[in-house]
C-alpha cells in the first residue's frame, strides 16, 4: 500500500460519517433491531476491509468476500429504509451512489486479488 490512504478507506469513512447521523432519524422503536443491523453492516464492511489490507493472498481474498457480504446486507437495509420513508429519495440517492462507488472499488480489489 502506498503512503496515502487507499480511496476505498476514505469512501467507507465518508459513508459512516453520513450514515451515523442519518440513522438517528430512524424510528426509535427500531433502534435496537433495524438501525443496529444497518450500522453493524456498515462497520463490518469497514472492519473487513481493514483486515483484508493487513493480509495477503487467500486470507485477503476471504476478508474481501466478507466485506462484499456486509456491503450486500447494507444495500438491502438502505433500500428498506427508503421504502419505509426513513430516508428521503434524495438521501437514498446520495447513499446509494456512495455504496455503488464502494462496490466498484471492492469488486476491483477482489478481481485483482483473485487474479481473475
Amino acid at each position: 500500500m502506498a503512503d496515502e490512504e487507499m480511496v476505498i478507506f476514505i469512501r467507507t469513512f465518508d459513508l459512516l460519517t453520513w450514515l451515523l447521523p442519518a440513522s438517528e432519524n430512524f424510528p426509535r422503536a427500531y433502534r435496537h433491531s433495524f438501525t443496529q443491523r444497518t450500522l453493524d453492516a456498515a462497520f463490518d464492511l469497514r472492519e473487513r476491509l481493514e483486515e483484508a489490507n493487513a493480509r495477503k493472498g487467500s486470507a485477503r481474498l476471504a476478508q474481501l468476500r466478507l466485506a462484499d457480504e456486509a456491503l450486500s446486507k447494507l444495500r438491502v437495509y438502505l433500500r428498506l429504509a427508503e421504502r419505509w420513508q426513513w430516508l428521503s429519495p434524495g438521501q437514498y440517492q446520495h447513499v446509494a451512489h456512495m455504496v455503488a462507488e464502494i462496490g466498484r472499488m471492492l469488486g476491483g480489489w477482489i478481481k485483482q486479488t483473485s487474479g481473475a
